[in-house]
């Protein structure tokens, strides 16, 4: 067990790994495009990491917070707002690719939306060769939902390696944030696909950021 408070789970980063994930994303970032569609797609020519997350879990503030940019990742208030696969780019040269994925469970959205949202998805994680890993985001203040199953079973059957990482951490009190990481980490000992060490963020604190870009790295360089 890690002594870190911001991470449960065996693994721990060292001070090098650290360092070279803060450095790396510290240079170039810089937004590719995005891809409403698979045909759309940039050439697969580096690994590439997806975030994935309910609706409003903060995945764009995560995404700022961890490249260290205010608005690299656009934020809105309104649920469901990015409904495409949104590229970007790490490292000079290129070193690898982030992919900002459509949020889901937004309860408002047409019905054909969450079609589209699905079929997107879906055909992406199962066919795209250059994924390494997908991060899914869990709101401390509310834990795993059964939307949040869905997803986790999707990226079962498309036999894509993840990881759980739980958002606004310091919005809930620290025994709530122990109790949510537990249950969050005894989901994940449900799925062989899933990393069993959870990771506990804030973007306004900071808390858990370092050893999220490591995590990042790591991935990328499996």
């Amino acid at each position: 067990m890690s002594d870190d408070p911001s991470k449960i789970g065996g693994d721990a980063f060292d001070e090098e790994q650290i360092e070279a994930a803060r450095k790396l994303f510290a240079g170039r970032v810089e937004f590719l495009k995005s891809a409403p569609a698979l045909s759309f797609l940039p050439d697969p020519v580096v690994p590439e990491v997806a975030f994935a997350g309910r609706s409003n879990v903060g995945k764009s503030s995560l995404l700022n917070a961890l490249t260290g940019r205010k608005s690299l990742a656009r934020t809105s208030v309104t649920p469901g707002r990015t409904q495409e696969l949104n590229f970007f780019d790490v490292g000079e040269p290129l070193r690898f690719r982030l992919v900002d994925m459509p949020g889901y469970g937004f309860a408002k959205a047409p019905k054909d939306m969450v079609k589209k949202w699905r079929f997107l998805v879906n055909d992406f994680l199962r066919g795209r060769q250059a994924l390494k890993r997908a991060l899914v985001l869990i709101d401390s203040r509310h834990g795993i939902k059964d939307v949040d199953r869905e997803i986790l079973e999707m990226l079962d059957r498309a036999a894509v390696s993840y990881r759980l990482v739980l958002t606004k951490a310091d919005k809930v009190k620290a025994t709530d944030l122990a109790d949510v990481t537990s249950a969050t980490a005894a989901e994940a000992r449900k799925h062989a696909a899933a990393h069993p060490d959870i990771i506990q963020t804030s973007s306004e604190g900071g808390l858990g950021i370092a050893e999220l870009r490591a995590a990042v790295l790591e991935a990328v360089n499996s």
